[in-house]
């Protein structure tokens, strides 16, 4: 399952990142978006969805959100 299949309000697990790109990978990281950590979407928007990670918001594309595995 991915962010873009998830239930707004609920808090997941992040089991992995799916991407080859080096460059994404550190991005997420920076976030604090790795494996094991809890993640929650706050809300779908046409182009992706808002989620709340450790202590912030972010608003990402769907090609991200689909690139995370919870």
């Amino acid at each position: 399952m991915n962010l873009l299949e998830a239930k707004e309000g609920e808090k997941y697990i992040i089991k992995e990142i799916i991407t080859d790109d080096e460059e994404l990978n550190a991005f997420l990281f920076s976030l604090g978006c790795y494996s094991g950590e809890p993640i929650t979407v706050i809300s779908h928007l046409k182009g992706g969805c808002v989620v709340s990670i450790k202590d912030g918001r972010y608003n990402i594309d769907s090609d991200l959100a689909q690139a995370i595995s919870i």
